[in-house]
């Protein structure tokens, strides 16, 4: 018995030991990262998670390419504003691909945009941007609309008579309701039942999916009758612009409420250039982010800063390629930090302090900084760039307008530190509007 025992003792190490030589064989192909190991990979060094500190410290022993192994998968990591650049831009067609997954093929069935690959993918981008262009992004009436969520989240909030609140719903319910405008010419009053659903399943990515499929359904079957485009496709779409579009927003709006409570002299110099330049009554449309450029300033700062987005969907390689001079073979997922090209050293002058600054000349222009991509970068970069720029100006500004916001009394601080997740969302807090 010993001997039968010892001797698969035996087999097994051998086994282990071959599939630790095959895979020290195979990354010989793909740029240089940590040891992987039979099974695992690198999931244990990493902690079975893929956490930006993580990727800064494999940066530094690898460089700002390398490879990380989930189990015996092949993952490309890119650091740092160039690799970001290089490596989705020097061949995007190349690198436009999204990784599939047991997961996301039962959740999405490989429709929409968001998951979606090859020719399906770019009809449906294609179809999504169009939409929004004819739905009038960019345009006046898209304008008119976002002046009315904003006037409407104003009205909310001098109901509050100056008390201690938490934004967030009304916040998200003011942003849902602009994708709601485009995509399906209606607003939703908060009372609405399923449209209380819709908000409130949006800080959890799988309830959200859930929760409004079968809604988002019904509505598009009535908007979209005439498209040329399957159900399926339709209903995933749109839930990939609710998931992409409000979520997002609807957070970097939270953390700019958030930073002017904390940084009260950042607060009312907005302030003062808002009321100087265009006055308190001044009805704020997006053209007039080139008249106010500490106001712009901010909020490209705000959304640095936060950095909701630590790390970018994940791409995938459509054929063999390469990326900064290493052979990325056909079918390889590529990770984008997008925390490293937010707070690159190299690009940024202080890169972990809020500074509007950085979007300043010494003049006090508005300048553009070519490592600001958090609407990413290449074929795959957001759709809803646009709407997303439009909307913070215009919401941000107009309640900067009409509100000092402050912490509640008795409250000295508060807590700046992300909660980790889909996006990274401020901790639980409240604050007060003041009436100006």
């Amino acid at each position: 018995m010993l001997t039968v025992s010892v001797a698969l003792v035996l087999f097994a190490v051998s086994l282990l030991f071959v599939q630790f030589l095959k895979l020290q064989w195979i990354r010989r192909q793909f740029p240089p990262g940590p040891t992987p190991y039979p099974f695992f990979g690198n999931l244990l060094q990493m902690n079975f998670q893929i956490h930006h500190e993580f990727l800064k410290k494999m940066a530094k022993a690898h460089g700002d390419v390398f490879t990380l192994w989930l189990s015996n998968i092949p993952v490309i990591v890119l650091q740092g504003f160039q690799a970001v650049k290089e490596g989705l831009t020097a061949h995007a067609e190349e690198v436009a691909g999204r990784p599939t997954s047991v997961v996301f093929d039962l959740w999405t069935g490989g429709n929409g945009v968001m998951f979606s690959n090859g020719h399906l993918w770019k009809q449906q981008r294609r179809f999504g941007t169009v939409t929004m262009r004819k739905m009038g992004v960019g345009k006046k009436d898209q304008e008119y609309r976002l002046q009315e969520e904003a006037h409407q989240l104003v009205e909310y909030l001098q109901k509050t008579n100056g008390e201690p609140l938490d934004p967030t719903m009304h916040v998200v319910h003011a942003v849902a309701n602009v994708i709601c405008a485009v995509i399906f010419r209606h607003r939703f009053s908060i009372e609405d039942e399923h449209f209380q659903r819709l908000i409130k399943a949006t800080d959890d990515i799988i309830a959200f999916g859930n929760s409004i499929f079968f809604f988002v359904r019904k509505i598009i079957i009535c908007v979209y009758a005439d498209a040329t485009y399957d159900e399926e496709n339709l209903s995933q779409t749109i839930l990939d612009l609710f998931l992409a579009g409000v979520e997002t927003t609807a957070t970097t709006l939270r953390w700019a409420l958030l930073y002017m409570v904390v940084y009260p002299d950042i607060q009312e110099k907005v302030q003062k250039e808002l009321d100087t330049v265009l006055g308190r009554s001044h009805l704020i449309c997006y053209e007039d982010r080139k008249k106010v450029p500490y106001t712009n300033a901010v909020i490209h700062e705000i959304q640095r800063y936060s950095n909701i987005i630590l790390i970018a969907l994940p791409r995938k390689s459509v054929k063999d390629t390469e990326l900064l001079g290493f052979h990325i073979p056909k079918d390889t997922a590529i990770l984008s930090n997008i925390d490293s090209v937010l707070s690159d050293p190299e690009k940024w002058e202080t890169p972990h302090q809020f500074n509007p600054g950085h979007f300043l000349d010494e003049d006090g222009n508005f300048v553009n900084r070519e490592a600001f991509l958090p609407f990413s970068i290449g074929h795959r970069v957001c759709m809803g760039e646009l709407l997303a720029r439009m909307e913070l100006f215009i919401v941000f500004s107009t309640l900067l307008q009409a509100f000092r916001f402050i912490l509640p009394e008795g409250v000295k601080e508060v807590n700046t530190k992300f909660v980790f997740g889909t996006t990274m969302k401020p901790a639980p807090h409240q604050l007060c509007a003041i009436p100006r």
